[in-house]
């Protein structure tokens, strides 16, 4: 039995939604061309019936004469052709099986036998009224034009009537002639029946052609979402633990196709943050192990085997080393969290970065020197532009802690600062950090701005100089909070080079003066 929801489900569904708008549409251009043939058989067979009528009023003329044999004979309806004829009197019958022959006054005329000049299908149609037939002949008196009208006998049969004026011979009146009016008409019977039999097929066809163009739709909505379904099923096989199925392709280049790659591709970006997240859980189990073991450990001993105020000094000094670690550790988290949710908001002040940047380069000497890595700079006199202080000097700090880091003892690290004014283009600031040191690979550089993202040494795993790869996650959140660009130029063994672009537009005249005046420090 089936169920109403069964039945909401179904009707919800998308191949019952394509069917049902395939079947409207069908139903629809079905009504329209059925209208539109049916207009037109329906015009063909009034012009039909219209050139019948006008066919049997130019014979009329030919063989009809008002006439009479004396000036006071009346005047008689004379029909002249050759009754031997076949044709001709063919074409006679079929004018006289409708007409009406009456002088201007609505009087009917008689025949050359003294009937009246009307046949008696005429005369269930209805003669016209002596008013009706005087106020027609002044109107065609007036423009010579036929007048179309359609009657109904008395049997419900329609017919089209034609009439107009035609004139006497004048034998007996000194040539002037008197207009006679007379009418035709043809049945619009067999017109009629063929609309109908034309109406009841479509009638009877429609329903048949929109529940088999239905059963159609359906098939083919079926068939095109089959691969869809495909595509649902392997979807869903796809989970945390096996993030590597991806769903084959069809090689059909449609949009299905476009919509599968589109799919794959998330999921490669969804088993890369797997992979990324995985990898920070483990970095930061042992990052924060580390020093909880180192803690829990020299507690114990100081509470077990220590003995004097020293001893004891000395493993509380260890453990709050230790603990200032973890607390680094916990808060670069948290402020890169904060970052990219949005919560941390940009305090732009005026800032000389030139300045800033000296300051940043002097305080990095000391562990440049005991790396045995020589630290100089490139900078301008002074270089007046709106930023957020305390993230530019964290951009810069991370850049320049990463270079001296993974730049080997004899190397060299610069820190370059430059300025694009109005006269070169968008106005603009660059800082550059450049380093001699081992440099990254190619395949890693689309990915070391990744949140946890490390770099492996020249092993398989990280390096242990290494930490937990959020610094240039923060380098990357800094430049896009102030609508910036960075690029990454390196090569393994050649050095790395950092180049940030910060929009810096309004710069003072006097910066502009003092672009040129460089200070090189080392």
């Amino acid at each position: 039995m089936i169920r109403a929801r069964d039945i909401r489900r179904l009707s919800r569904g998308l191949r019952f939604r394509l069917t049902a708008t395939y079947a409207l549409f069908f139903a629809l251009l079905l009504i329209g061309v059925t209208g539109v043939f049916h207009e037109r058989l329906a015009s063909s067979l009034d012009n039909q019936v219209h050139s019948v009528l006008d066919q049997r009023w130019a014979a009329m003329k030919g063989y009809l004469r008002i006439e009479r044999d004396s000036e006071t004979d009346p005047m008689k309806a004379i029909w002249y052709y050759d009754k031997e004829d076949p044709d001709e009197s063919r074409i006679v019958l079929g004018i006289r099986s409708v007409y009406l022959i009456t002088d201007s006054n609505g009087n009917t005329v008689p025949d050359l036998d003294g009937q009246p000049a009307v046949s008696q299908t005429y005369l269930d149609i209805g003669v016209d009224s002596p008013a009706d037939i005087k106020k027609l002949v002044r109107g065609a008196l007036a423009n010579s034009r036929p007048f179309w009208t359609v009657k109904r006998s008395r049997q419900g049969v329609d017919y089209l009537i034609r009439s107009g004026i035609v004139y006497d011979e004048g034998h007996f009146t000194g040539g002037r002639r008197s207009p006679y009016y007379v009418a035709l008409g043809s049945s619009l019977a067999a017109s009629s029946n063929t609309l109908r039999e034309f109406s009841l097929l479509y009638i009877a066809v429609i329903p048949g052609s929109l529940i088999l163009g239905s059963l159609l739709g359906w098939i083919m909505a079926g068939r095109a979402l089959a691969p869809v379904r495909a595509a649902a099923q392997a979807a869903a096989r796809i989970s945390s633990s096996n993030l590597s199925l991806r769903i084959p392709a069809r090689n059909a280049g449609d949009e299905l196709d476009y919509l599968i790659r589109t799919f794959n591709r998330m999921i490669d970006r969804l088993e890369a943050s797997f992979q990324q997240m995985k990898q920070f859980s483990a970095d930061v189990s042992h990052e924060l192990r580390t020093p909880i073991t180192a803690i829990r450990g020299q507690l114990e001993v100081a509470l077990f085997t220590a003995q004097t105020t020293e001893q004891y000094r000395e493993a509380m000094f260890n453990a709050l080393q230790d603990i200032d670690r973890l607390s680094q550790i916990v808060r670069a988290m948290l402020l890169l969290s904060q970052a990219e949710s949005g919560q941390l908001v940009l305090q732009k002040s005026h800032v000389d970065l030139s300045a800033m940047a000296r300051d940043l380069v002097e305080q990095f000497q000391i562990p440049a020197e005991a790396a045995g890595v020589r630290l100089t700079s490139d900078l301008p006199a002074e270089c007046p532009v709106e930023l957020d202080r305390v993230q530019i000097e964290r951009l810069i700090s991370n850049l320049l802690s990463n270079a001296i880091k993974f730049t080997g003892e004899g190397g060299r690290v610069n820190v370059a600062l430059r300025r694009q004014t109005a006269e070169q283009g968008p106005e603009r600031i660059e800082i550059v950090v450049e380093d001699t040191g081992r440099g990254i690979a190619t395949e890693h550089l689309p990915h070391i701005f990744d949140r946890f993202y490390r770099v492996p040494g020249p092993g398989a795993a990280p390096a242990p100089e290494q930490g937990l790869g959020l610094g240039l996650s923060f380098v990357a959140w800094i430049v896009k909070a102030h609508r910036g660009k960075i690029d990454v130029e390196s090569a393994p063994g050649k050095g790395t080079r950092f180049t940030v672009k910060l929009p810096a537009p309004g710069l003072g005249s006097g910066a502009v003066e003092t672009a040129g005046q460089a200070v090189s420090q080392s």
